[in-house]
């Protein structure tokens, strides 16, 4: 188990046996928790050595991105995409708040859709203000445990407030002096579908720090780097200052997006390496 470097041993979406406890009709001990098909973690926001396990046994992330009213940056995807990716936990990109973008933030989609697209990833489009692609998004949900993550203030909870009417959540306008969203949810929980399936909705991120990946490791979970590392001269290759990296070969064939490129270096400068 991960109780030893985890901040909390049971997470949302855990699979326990419980036992109810003689002199209350209300709680109970859980005496078991069974092993995980997967999990998605992240850097504990108190703890720096620490792992905050933010959900488990997924079929799918659902991550909540937005181009203005907060801006969501691409580093924040791609480390959101490389723990999914660590976990095999397949991933969606979703664009929301439609309503607000003009010319400048629609050519800014198309981009990015066309480059996460390349890779293998689903890209959406959504104004759920406005009700527009929330079908599209529940074809999605469907059967499927899905966590739903993002920065605060993307549409979160308006989104969840669409699927399911009875909840409620509270929503908060993104704040006007920082352009970043405040926090709504506290902490993660579980939702059925009407449809069948369920979602987890976890509290708005504003960092997303990886833990347990390597710098050794890092390229693998980036899709178009997984396929070529093979052919790098050497087998411990960072891809940065080293002949024969066919990494670097394939960005400079354009066969590998160079702001994919800039977005690996950047995590690869920010992983401390354990020194033992």
């Amino acid at each position: 188990m991960d109780d030893i470097t985890s901040t909390n041993p049971v997470a949302v979406g855990d699979i326990v046996e419980i036992e109810p406890e003689e002199d209350s009709e209300t709680s109970a001990m859980i005496n078991e928790i069974f092993d995980r098909n997967n999990y998605i973690n992240r850097q504990s926001p108190r703890f720096l050595h620490q792992q905050h396990i933010v959900a488990a046994n997924l079929d799918q992330s659902l991550l909540i991105a937005t181009f203005k009213e907060p801006k969501t940056s691409q580093g924040f995807i791609d480390r959101f995409l490389a723990a999914s990716e660590a976990y095999h936990v397949p991933a969606i990109i979703l664009f929301n708040k439609a309503d607000l973008y003009k010319n400048k933030e629609m050519d800014k989609f198309h981009q990015w859709k066309r480059m996460y697209e390349a890779v293998g990833y689903k890209v959406l489009l959504s104004s759920v203000s406005e009700n527009k692609g929330i079908e599209e998004i529940k074809e999605l949900l469907i059967d499927k445990t899905t966590l739903i993550s993002g920065h605060s203030g993307v549409g979160k909870s308006s989104l969840l407030n669409i699927l399911f009417p009875d909840i409620k959540l509270k929503t908060q306008d993104v704040s006007g002096w920082s352009g970043k969203g405040q926090h709504t949810t506290t902490f993660a929980e579980m939702y059925d579908l009407p449809s069948g399936g369920r979602v987890i909705d976890t509290p708005g991120m504003r960092e997303f720090g990886l833990v347990n990946i390597t710098k050794q490791e890092l390229s693998h979970y980036f899709p178009e780097m997984r396929d070529r590392l093979n052919n790098c001269q050497f087998n411990n290759c960072l891809h940065v200052n080293e002949p024969g990296c066919a990494i670097k070969e394939a960005v400079l064939n354009g066969k590998i997006h160079e702001d994919r490129y800039v977005s690996y270096v950047n995590i690869l400068n920010s992983i401390e390496e354990k020194s033992y």
